[in-house]
């Protein structure tokens, strides 16, 4: 696949690269909020409601991206 405008600049390879990158961007993205809930409440024995909220956010939008991909394919 060649694009017009930028040529064999960017092919089948890259788009696979930034497409893998950025989903596990997003996986790491939820881990780092889910390990400082954890060690807040582990450690220093406090819920942090904030970081639970953005985990939750997270998986729920990466389940519900999973499950909209699978029935539109």
């Amino acid at each position: 696949m060649n694009l017009p405008i930028l040529g064999k600049a960017i092919d089948e390879r890259f788009l696979n690269h930034r497409l893998r990158s950025s989903s596990l961007a997003g996986i790491i993205g939820a881990f780092v909020p889910l390990g400082l809930f954890e060690y807040r409440y582990y450690v220093k024995h406090v819920w942090s409601w904030d970081l639970f909220a953005v985990v939750v956010t997270m998986v729920a939008i990466k389940l519900a991206l999973m499950a909209w991909f699978r029935w539109t394919d």
